[in-house]
């Protein structure tokens, strides 16, 4: 009965008699439930909108996430261009001598203490890596190898304390063993320089590659190493020494180089 109500009032509207009798008798109910039923309107546009809103959040996460993968990937692959860069020419420069046979590692771990000491390397025996093989980055020298497997190696950084390297400044000549400083994992030390050569900041030290009575460096002659940083020469010591900064980044090292072959008897 109130369904034909309904449709009486719903269809009669409009032809007056009647229809508009009726609808004047229902404006008001129907108003009122049009009234009563508004917050439930509001309440579900709410929930669409909402909805709509969160995929458009879900949506713009998810292309903010790609672009910074893809910015993040560009410059992973930015930074190792300037690092093959570099080493391409450190070759040029006849810093590595031909007969070395350059094999490039990526680093995959480093030492866990404060010391850096150490880093690990993806390229091993299987590649060529022996045992106190040289190590270089795009800036200079990093270490050798200390020990290795089929697919991975260990290099001793010239931060280690057990770490010798025979070099040289330039301009100038004078000599000495590079070592690490002492309770100092960013500073080297050259040591055993020849008291009488002027000797000052901001000069290079670089590998000596020393040759003699059948020994030899494990350092090919002319790798960057450092820049001497201080330099408190007191000319009544017969033994001296220095301070340099490695020019390698041997906190931040990522692409490196194993000069194979060489020296090896």
């Amino acid at each position: 009965m109130l369904g034909f109500v309904l449709l009486t009032f719903t269809f009669g509207r409009g032809s007056g008699g009647t229809g508009g009798a009726f609808g004047t008798v229902f404006d008001p109910v129907t108003n009122a439930a049009s009234r009563a039923l508004k917050p439930v309107r509001d309440l579900v546009n709410w929930f669409d909108e909402t909805l709509d809103a969160r995929g458009e959040r879900d949506r713009l996460t998810r292309e903010l996430e790609e672009a910074r993968g893809q910015a993040v990937a560009g410059q992973v692959a930015l930074e190792e261009n300037l690092q093959l860069r570099k080493l391409v020419g450190l070759k040029e420069a006849g810093r590595i001598p031909d007969s070395y046979d350059p094999v490039t590692a990526n680093v995959t771990g480093r030492s866990p203490t404060v010391w850096f000491t150490t880093v690990s390397i993806n390229a091993g025996s299987g590649d060529g890596v022996a045992v106190n093989d040289p190590v270089i980055s795009g800036d200079g020298l990093v270490g050798r190898v200390s020990s290795v497997s089929g697919s991975g190696a260990v290099v001793s950084l010239v931060t280690d304390s057990s770490s010798a390297v025979s070099a040289s400044i330039v301009p100038g000549g004078s000599q000495g063993v590079v070592r690490a400083k002492v309770g100092d994992p960013e500073t080297l030390v050259l040591e055993f320089l020849d008291e009488t050569r002027n000797v000052s900041r901001g000069q290079t030290v670089v590998t000596s590659g020393w040759r003699g009575e059948g020994l030899a460096s494990l350092y090919p002659r002319g790798v960057p190493i450092g820049e001497i940083t201080r330099a408190p020469i007191d000319e009544r010591e017969a033994i001296q020494s220095v301070e340099l900064k490695p020019f390698a980044d041997l906190r931040n090292l990522d692409l490196l180089q194993v000069l194979t072959g060489g020296n090896r008897g």
